[in-house]
């Protein structure tokens, strides 16, 4: 571990929105899931939400559904998988998030209309079958994103840096990037974590908190 290396950890770190999240409902396709995860590394996502395609598993939103697309982001934004897509919204709304899903209904609003300096779940659905009518009426609000050509949507990953990246805006000029949003108990956990991804499952392993490190990585002695 280099002294530059951490640094970098610890400064991406500092900027990460614990507040701001996706939840990807049965996205199908590895490229699509890779490409979001990818933007959510981008914006200071700390954790993604997945549900799985319809026949699919858990497992395949572990590390073996990332192509090269990811840039190595699934390293950096854990996705954590749910069995089912409504259980999953409400369990967001009750840990205080908004969840806004991407879906044309009667009460769709403007993407831009609403506040993402709100703790907010995007939802997102596959291209093929959107997210589900359920899910969407549970969800706090509908969004769209105006589209003025002869198609009528956007592609799903594209959809997704499109509206995160307006979150990432209204987020700077509040502030939020400014001052770290993690306990600094949880920026030195995840520290350790990103930067010894080999020894920290051990550690939990034996159920042993992790070893202090000084301001360059280096264990302290």
């Amino acid at each position: 571990m280099t002294p530059e290396r951490y640094a970098k950890i610890r400064r991406v770190l500092s900027h990460r929105q614990p507040t701001l999240t996706v939840l990807m409902d049965e996205v199908n396709k590895p490229h699509n899931l890779s490409a979001i995860v990818r933007t959510c590394d981008a914006v200071g996502v700390l954790e993604a939400h997945a549900v799985p395609p319809r026949g699919g598993q858990m497992a395949s939103f572990e590390g073996q559904t990332y192509e090269a697309t990811s840039g190595s982001a699934h390293k950096w934004v854990p996705v954590r998988a749910h069995a089912d897509t409504l259980d999953a919204v409400r369990g967001l709304q009750a840990q205080g998030f908004q969840v806004l899903a991407t879906h044309l209904s009667q009460r769709s609003v403007d993407y831009r209309e609403l506040d993402y300096t709100r703790p907010t779940c995007v939802l997102l659905g596959a291209e093929k079958w959107g997210v589900s009518d359920e899910a969407a009426a549970a969800a706090d609000h509908n969004i769209i994103i105006p589209m003025f050509g002869m198609v009528q949507s956007l592609n799903v990953s594209v959809a997704a840096a499109t509206i995160l990246f307006e979150a990432q805006r209204q987020r700077l000029a509040a502030g939020m990037y400014a001052a770290p949003q993690l306990s600094p108990e949880a920026l030195d956990r995840l520290a350790f974590e990103w930067a010894y991804p080999d020894l920290a499952p051990a550690y939990r392993e034996r159920g042993e908190g992790y070893p202090a490190l000084d301001e360059q990585g280096q264990f302290l002695s």
